[in-house]
């Protein structure tokens, strides 16, 4: 009798045992995973986090690759072979490296992904964007594992390195290589942002950056003299003519006849001037030089042969003693002037599928957008293929690069499923071209 209750009891134990493990091991649980690896910048860890997709790729039977295009910079692609690999394949994107979060300023540490009671994963990229890498993945977990699906098209998860810092080393390098024309891309999908009401978002382009810095130059002079064009007078006069500019461009979206990312935004980042001394600055000295910087954001529409006749014009006249530098970080035209965006009409079969395919899941698309920033999806766009931006979070304030990111639990299995309907639309769809970006 001893025996029988002691065996039992064993049983009983290893049950419990069992679905413990099994209830750890799950999509949500996976996610915590994925972003406890510390790959924030300045110092992004990409080893571990590779090594850990390719192992939960290669557990549902997927082929892995690893690309490394610069030193220490590994770029991983996971492949569902289609039954005709044919026909253009399809590219879901997302990124490895996260920016840097402060501890200190965060409710629960930044990389412990954290679920409180009410189901929020707080963890620095849990928004912006390892939620979209790991829902690929579960995605065709269910679809491949569970469902039994077998897609025609191949599918292709690409996890890059340093979009945080530009991609240069990542997704631009990955997009002008063999390697990547070898995949025979015809439509990929990135990162796109959340949503606070219950419609979807979808990106069709980004706005492009310049950098631009105005510098002027004047004779110095004691404190206490008036004089024209002094170095600073010559600055605030260029940097009042642009704050009127920027006012203009925000009143349009304050009266809602423009997004956000419709104008041109012109942002002020620093100013530099005066003379130094040991407690600071030489307050009764006039400075001979001053400068000021400024971060502008173009719509693929913009007209940006008016926009430098307005630097040279208005904002850094040589008459009143004033130059500029300009870095233009990449084109929003293509190579015959037109603005590199995907179409979101007729034009563009695969807006068709991928629209049909969120309907299908139960979902809403709000009006499609311009992306305000910038994501590696302009290095895809401006070889001619149709991308979009998205990210199926709905209901959910956007936290990305903030204190305190989470992420809904039930926000993410629901972008899971989400992903299951587009994913099954798109890798089934036979028709489709290059002819809609």
């Amino acid at each position: 009798m001893k025996g029988t209750k002691f065996l039992t009891l064993l049983l009983i134990i290893l049950s419990l045992y069992r679905q413990s493990a099994a209830e750890e091991d799950t999509s949500v649980s996976r996610f915590q995973n994925y972003l406890r690896f510390k790959t924030a910048h300045p110092n992004p860890d990409y080893s571990k986090p590779v090594s850990y997709l390719t192992s939960q790729a290669q557990s549902i039977g997927l082929k892995t690759t690893i690309f490394e295009f610069s030193p220490s910079k590994p770029l991983l692609i996971i492949t569902w072979v289609g039954s005709n690999p044919s026909l253009p394949s399809i590219l879901l994107n997302s990124h490895l490296d996260s920016v840097p979060a402060e501890p200190s300023k965060w409710i629960y540490p930044p990389f412990a992904a954290t679920k409180t009671e009410d189901g929020k994963i707080y963890a620095r990229g849990a928004q912006d964007d390892k939620c979209i890498g790991m829902q690929y993945l579960e995605a065709i977990r269910e679809l491949k594992v569970v469902q039994g699906y077998s897609p025609v098209r191949t599918v292709h998860i690409s996890y890059v390195p340093d979009e945080e810092i530009g991609g240069a080393n990542g997704a631009a390098k990955f997009a002008g290589s063999d390697e990547f024309k070898s995949l025979n891309i015809g439509f990929m999908l990135d990162e796109g942002q959340a949503s606070t009401s219950e419609k979807f978002r979808v990106f069709y382009a980004d706005r492009a950056i310049w950098r631009l810095i105005i510098k002027a130059s004047g004779m110095p002079g004691h404190g206490s003299r008036m004089f024209d064009n002094s170095a600073m007078e010559n600055l605030m006069k260029s940097v009042e003519i642009m704050t009127r500019y920027r006012e203009g461009q925000f009143d349009l979206v304050k009266a809602g006849l423009a997004m956000n990312s419709e104008v041109i935004s012109v942002n002020p980042v620093y100013m530099k001037a005066g003379t130094p001394s040991p407690t600071g600055y030489q307050m009764n000295m006039q400075p001979s030089e001053a400068e000021a910087g400024f971060d502008i954001r173009f719509p693929p529409t913009a007209d940006l042969e008016l926009f430098r006749k307005r630097i040279v014009d208005e904002w850094a006249p040589h008459h009143r003693n004033m130059t500029y530098e300009l870095t233009e970080h990449e084109p929003v035209k293509d190579h015959l002037g037109s603005p590199i965006m995907t179409a979101t009409d007729d034009r563009n079969p695969w807006w068709g599928v991928f629209s049909k395919a969120i309907v299908s899941a139960g979902g809403t698309l709000s009006k499609p957008e311009i992306l305000a920033s910038t994501t590696d999806a302009r290095f895809i766009r401006a070889l001619g293929i149709p991308t979009f931006g998205f990210s199926p979070m709905t209901n959910t304030p956007i936290l990305l690069h903030e204190h305190n990111e989470y992420l809904e639990e039930t926000v993410y299995i629901r972008g899971i499923k989400i992903y299951e309907s587009v994913i099954r639309a798109l890798s089934s769809f036979e028709g489709g071209n290059h002819e809609s970006t």
